[in-house]
């Protein structure tokens, strides 16, 4: 399984990646209808653009009819480095799964810094590629979201590709009493990005080809096996249990913690020579598993 054209598009810079790939996806063009604010309970694909900290944020939000008549749950899906919201639509697109279970989907953007928009996942400076408050910013876009739609602010996601898979765990670090649950595919987590302690439950699914952010990590970043360890002794799990599935031809071992805080559990998905990529193959079933796992769990812990 090797890495598409579109991974230029989206993976992450931390290691001096930037290079002239992410270039390309720089005129992407932005989905849906652009507004300032989201009509009330009205479905559709929106490009909504907020300020915040001086400067103009977008995200593209898809509001489907089933989250109309009643409190919906929100997911939030963001892109890897270099990315454009828009474009990680199409590559983690899970619309039809908002349809079918009705929730709200929001790919937040990115900041642009010399052609590559990116996630700042770690406390000020230090792995950082900027001074953009990206916490506040997904704070006040989803009181932006709310607004509009009665969300259930117990049931907010987050998940993420690469840096955005990063961003997603950092969230799961600093705003629990945001995020009910997170995960990440093809990513893992900066050095002192997670200092609390209060419970959450995680997917992780990685390929162990990944030649980005690989599976065993390096000098620079943590193994996969690293962000699961670190999640299961946060969530104080118990249980284990492993499965192995290979369907058309993609092999994916997969690992069960239960028995956590509060219900927490950890998942973790490892895809045989698995690029750096969001695995949309049917055989992997990246949106299901995500939507199925977080789907168990709030602010509470498990549903």
């Amino acid at each position: 399984m090797t890495n598409s054209l579109s991974i230029s598009c989206v993976k992450f810079g931390s290691l001096a990646l930037v290079g002239l790939l992410a270039v390309a996806c720089m005129d992407i063009t932005p989905a849906g209808k652009s507004v300032t604010a989201l009509p009330a309970a009205t479905p559709g694909l929106y490009t909504l653009s907020i300020e915040h900290d001086g400067q103009n944020r977008e995200a593209v939000v898809y509001v489907p009819h089933s989250a109309i008549d009643s409190a919906a749950p929100m997911v939030l899906n963001f892109h890897g480095y270099g990315g454009r919201a828009a474009w990680h639509m199409e590559d983690a697109d899970m619309r039809s799964l908002a349809d079918e279970e009705g929730f709200v989907l929001v790919y937040p953007q990115g900041t642009d810094l010399s052609g590559g928009a990116h996630w700042n996942a770690a406390p000020s400076g230090g792995d950082n590629k900027s001074t953009a408050d990206d916490l506040g910013f997904i704070e006040s876009l989803v009181d932006a979201v709310e607004m509009a739609h009665t969300i259930n602010s117990d049931r907010i996601y987050a998940v993420g590709y690469s840096n955005g898979g990063m961003f997603a765990y950092y969230l799961a670090c600093e705003r629990s009493d945001l995020i009910a649950a997170a995960g990440a595919v093809s990513g893992t987590m900066l050095d002192g990005s997670c200092e609390g302690s209060e419970p959450i439950s995680i997917i992780h699914i990685h390929g162990t080809a990944d030649s980005v952010l690989p599976y065993d990590g390096d000098a620079h970043t943590a193994s996969a096996l690293d962000i699961v360890d670190h999640w299961r002794a946060r969530n104080d799990t118990t249980s284990e249990s492993t499965t192995t599935e290979t369907m058309g031809g993609v092999r994916v071992e997969s690992s069960y913690y239960t028995g956590g805080s509060v219900g927490t559990e950890v998942e973790h998905h490892r895809v045989i020579d698995g690029g750096h990529v969001w695995f949309d193959e049917p055989s992997v079933g990246t949106n299901g598993k995500i939507w199925d796992f977080v789907s168990r769990f709030d602010q509470v812990g498990a549903i």
